[in-house]
């Protein structure tokens, strides 16, 4: 077994500083788990605190079946990754993989099995006579992963890997990372995985679950689908996805025909009786409305829409290639909708469009806690 369990870990720095507030946490064996959040939110802090490069002050942290608190990492069963790689510059690729293992004292045989072994599962056998300065940067990250993989550890932890490579380069190396832990999983080998970032398309992507961070607190654990669908919080709303979720301040409002959402003077639009059923004691109260920009189109994409149109004034409108975002006003507030570009109206910069919002799957959070209402 090889999950790890936060119970209840603080991190307060000598000046009284208290960077993570009393984390609970379960990781499942052979789960692949994504800290994610901004910057300063303590994921990494979280991270290296499992490693044992942080000093916990506060609580239990279990890998497997033993508390961890005061072992060194040699001792945790953990190999991890850095984001600058690590590697020593004057070894070959062969050597790099293959120093831990000679450190503890590896037949030899068995550590050129292991390291040829890593080599093809992450296609880099023809690199393993290089030197780190003969390698490209997604090269040299392949090497730091194959590394990690040698050591045959309870859990493999990624420390934003990826931040250093350029766009096209971390999608490869996203992918492949995938892989590797399905494969891991496939062959019987232990794959737990704990990987930071603060790109939220890596955390959607390739996460089991999600851990979202903010302020050393934790926001939602969630499978991608949930977190994005059903957000707990406004902050989890607005940080998962992209573009990111409309997040405006609203009014709930009686109506003839069930609830409606005051956006403006002149525009409110009606909530499905489904949520209309789940707000009904905050009417009169301000909230924050959400709705993802997929979820905003326009006459075109909803040609059978009754109710719930807007007016709005193009400001920007995004080629994408296969779908169009479109930035548009209502009063002072800025929204964003994403129509697929063969359904796309012709509009310009300060055009007056029509704009349907399906109010099925928008979220309401309460104005004061933030938490989402609409669960």
């Amino acid at each position: 077994m090889a999950k790890v369990i936060l119970k209840g870990v603080e991190k307060e720095y000598p000046n009284g500083f208290k960077a993570v507030h009393g984390i609970d946490l379960e990781i499942r064996d052979g789960e692949f788990m994504v800290f994610v959040g901004p910057s300063g939110c303590a994921k990494s802090t979280t991270l290296r605190m499992i490693a044992g490069l942080e000093e916990i002050t506060g609580g239990e942290i279990i890998i497997g079946d033993r508390v961890v608190n005061n072992l060194p990492p040699k001792d945790r069963g953990i190999a991890m990754v850095f984001q600058n790689y690590a590697l020593y510059p004057h070894m070959t690729a062969y050597e790099n993989m293959a120093f831990g293992l000679k450190m503890a004292k590896v037949p030899k045989n068995e550590i050129d099995e292991r390291v040829k072994d890593a080599a093809i599962k992450l296609e880099i056998t023809d690199l393993l006579d290089r030197k780190p300065k003969e390698m490209s940067g997604g090269q040299r990250q392949r090497i730091a992963v194959g590394r990690a993989i040698v050591r045959k550890p309870d859990v493999f932890l990624f420390d934003e890997p990826l931040s250093n490579l350029d766009a096209k380069l971390r999608v490869s190396m996203r992918v492949r990372i995938t892989q590797l832990h399905k494969e891991l999983k496939k062959e019987g080998q232990t794959a737990t995985m704990v990987y930071v970032t603060h790109d939220q398309v890596e955390a959607m992507t390739m996460g089991d679950r999600i851990c979202v961070l903010n302020y050393g607190k934790i926001m939602q654990v969630d499978t991608p689908l949930n977190l994005y669908n059903f957000p707990a919080n406004k902050f989890v709303a607005g940080f998962i996805g992209s573009p990111a979720m409309n997040l405006v301040e609203a009014t709930l409002v009686p109506m003839e025909n069930g609830i409606g959402v005051k956006l403006s003077p002149e525009n409110t639009i009606i909530l499905s009786p489904a949520k209309a059923e789940k707000i009904k004691e905050h009417i009169g109260k301000k909230v924050w409305f959400g709705i993802r920009p997929e979820n905003i189109g326009n006459l075109q994409t909803t040609p059978d829409a009754k109710g719930n149109i807007v007016k709005g004034n193009v400001n920007i409108v995004e080629q994408m290639g296969n779908e169009e975002y479109i930035y548009f006003s209502i009063g002072n507030v800025q929204y964003t909708s994403r129509v697929p570009v063969e359904k796309a109206e012709v509009l310009s910069y300060g055009q007056t469009a029509t704009f349907v919002f399906d109010l099925d799957k928008c979220n309401i959070f309460d104005y004061e806690t933030e938490e989402n209402i609409t669960l």
